[in-house]
């Protein structure tokens, strides 16, 4: 069995998903060595369907769960150990990480005994486990089960943030890679896979109206509690304006970048990048700037 990179999504990440696919094997020395396969929110619609707009613990309060929002894929970043047999390595990823360098070479690591390597995210009280790019050793994660887990947060049993930053795992089972692994918005010449995991600079939505709920957690005395007044009084969406432009131009330029040879490659269309701008899922001048970016260089 081949090892697999997973990217995991929904309709609203998708072109996203599709770009981060394609940088995969385009990035590495050994395309054919790997498979890669997208893990669409859409194929497991009738389990979700069933928990929309039931309440379900996060933060340590309760929200709604909506299959509509931005972020509803990131269950399925625990499925891959169930979609490989519980059989060989596998590195999954959010739809908004992007390899610079070759995949092969995380994917070929010794996991040295442990069943999850990934890197930490954050400093001191707030420092956990970022789940967001993980190699996994799919034989040592038979409790990973996504029905099971994810019906948990609905009765109260695990708490949503807890379950994403790892808290429920053995933390002698898991191991951390180097961080230019899952460098958070940062491409430098050491930079392996870029995360645009600040959603609100999101190089491909600027402009577009915020369709995410942020994080409630929080060390500021009091702030929580007026995110979840917010929330709860006006609205999941209200008051958080639009997607800005990310500070960092070469990172929307690389990404722009991708989506051209996507094009070129017949992996996406305009009309499929024109549906999703109707659908605000990609910011409108999208097309504008696939024609503008200057060409990638070829693949080392």
């Amino acid at each position: 069995m081949k090892p697999c990179v997973f990217v995991h999504t929904n309709h609203k990440q998708y072109l996203g998903a599709l770009v981060s696919a394609y940088s995969m094997k385009r990035n590495s020395r050994t395309p054919d060595a790997f498979d890669v396969r997208l893990i669409e929110h859409e194929r497991y619609k009738d389990f979700f369907r069933r928990y929309e707009g039931r309440e379900y613990r996060r933060d340590g309060s309760t929200r709604r769960w909506l299959n509509d929002d931005l972020q509803s894929f990131t269950p399925l970043r625990f499925t891959p150990p169930e979609l490989m047999g519980y059989q060989g390595k596998a590195v999954v990823v959010d739809p908004d990480v992007f390899a610079v360098q070759d995949v092969m070479e995380l994917l070929s690591r010794d996991t040295r005994g442990k069943a999850i390597w990934c890197r930490m995210r954050g400093t001191g009280p707030l420092a956990h486990f970022a789940s967001s790019v993980m190699l996994l050793d799919c034989a040592k994660l038979t409790h990973w089960k996504l029905e099971e887990d994810f019906d948990k947060l609905f009765r109260m049993e695990r708490d949503y943030k807890d379950w994403m930053n790892l808290e429920y795992e053995d933390k002698s089972t898991i191991g951390l890679f180097e961080p230019e692994w899952n460098d958070f918005d940062k491409l430098t010449p050491n930079t392996k896979m870029l995360h645009n995991t600040r959603r609100m600079t999101q190089p491909w939505k600027t402009g577009l109206p915020v369709d995410f709920v942020p994080a409630e957690r929080s060390i500021i005395p009091g702030l929580a509690l007026l995110k979840r007044a917010r929330r709860r009084l006006f609205g999941e969406y209200a008051f958080l304006g639009h997607y800005k432009k990310h500070p960092d131009s070469n990172q929307e330029r690389y990404f722009f970048q991708l989506l051209r040879e996507c094009l070129e490659q017949g992996i996406v269309d305009e009309p499929l990048i024109k549906e999703h701008m109707a659908r605000n899922h990609i910011r409108h001048d999208a097309l504008e700037l696939v024609e503008r970016v200057p060409p990638l260089p070829k693949a080392a």
